[in-house]
């Protein structure tokens, strides 16, 4: 099939998407701006697709038929990392505010090259009093005290451990206790660093799909964080206990890349990156073993996430 026979079909299939199930717009995505204790509204990139991926009866086919698949965001992530995607930095920086002052380097030689980009020294703080957990990445944070009894992202609906973690005794052994959520969208900085020091005892990779995990999606599809490709290591600390540290893939994300050597993690050392596309790291904590943050929990229970930076603060040793 030619290119511009493809083109004209996808054309048409779209035409007939928006003809036939015309999007009318969707609640937007609030969350609460931790520096300045303000509601916001995330401007998305992709809303548009991803309302219609979701919400669209031609959109969720699409979607189970083929932008769920593996093949799909390695084709993108693949796209992001040629030479010509360079071209796509200057406009995404100008459309979301992006400071690449704060960045190691100004020139990059694809967009995957600036999306991964370090950070230089210095640009996150980091708490590093020994009882204190932080964020492991820039996003956005959903906070559960009680994995168990806690409602997540849509009322009635729980987390389920044993489906995440393909693991029985390690689902018994978080039973009860905190799940902390950490967001990335495409705008965020997308390195990923541990959250407190300890010993690597395990590390497990789980395959899956590459559903988006934007709250656009999570709507729709609530049991998403469950179905994705994901991977996670079990840290053991002295007085944290064991901590689950877990990157989930979405749609479109070309890779997790895991940069991180042996076995002693240290509190903000980088852990790794995302390729292209929205993601999320999730913690799983021992019951009873932290206190997470007021403000966090508050703004949960009104189903806001809460914006953070990495290295800051989110729980303390209960």
């Amino acid at each position: 099939m030619s290119r511009r026979l493809r083109n004209t079909l996808i054309g048409l299939l779209l035409f007939a998407a928006l003809f036939f199930y015309p999007f009318h717009g969707a609640d937007p995505i609030r969350y609460i701006d931790r520096a300045t204790g303000t509601e916001k509204v995330e401007k998305v990139p992709g809303e548009f697709w991803l309302h219609w991926l979701y919400a669209n009866p031609l959109g969720e086919a699409s979607l189970e038929g083929l932008v769920k698949r593996k093949m799909v965001s390695d084709w993108y992530g693949k796209r992001m990392d040629s030479p010509e995607s360079a071209e796509k930095i200057e406009p995404f920086v100008k459309e979301y505010g992006i400071d690449l002052s704060e960045a190691k380097k100004q020139k990059f030689e694809s967009f995957n090259d600036f999306f991964y980009r370090e950070l230089k020294a210095g640009a996150r703080k980091i708490d590093s009093a020994s009882n204190i957990l932080i964020s492991p990445a820039d996003g956005k944070v959903f906070a559960y005290s009680n994995v168990s009894k806690q409602d997540f992202i849509v009322k009635g609906y729980r987390f389920n451990l044993q489906e995440y973690l393909q693991d029985s005794a390690l689902a018994r052994k978080f039973a009860g206790g905190a799940l902390i959520i950490v967001r990335l969208c495409p705008t965020d900085y997308h390195r990923f660093h541990f959250p407190l020091s300890g010993n690597i005892i395990r590390e497990t990779k789980i395959s899956g799909d590459y559903y988006s995990v934007s709250p656009i999606a999570l709507r729709k599809k609530i049991e998403l964080l469950c179905m994705n490709k994901r991977e996670y290591v079990l840290l053991r600390n002295p007085d944290f206990g064991d901590v689950l540290v877990s990157e989930i893939g979405a749609t479109l994300v070309g890779g997790i890349v895991q940069t991180y050597k042996g076995t002693e993690a240290r509190k903000g050392q980088e852990k790794g990156y995302f390729k292209f596309g929205g993601s999320t790291v999730l913690m799983l904590f021992e019951k009873g073993k932290i206190k997470i943050d007021a403000d966090l929990l508050e703004h949960t229970a009104k189903g806001l996430e809460t914006a953070v930076l990495m290295g800051e603060r989110l729980a303390v040793i209960n």
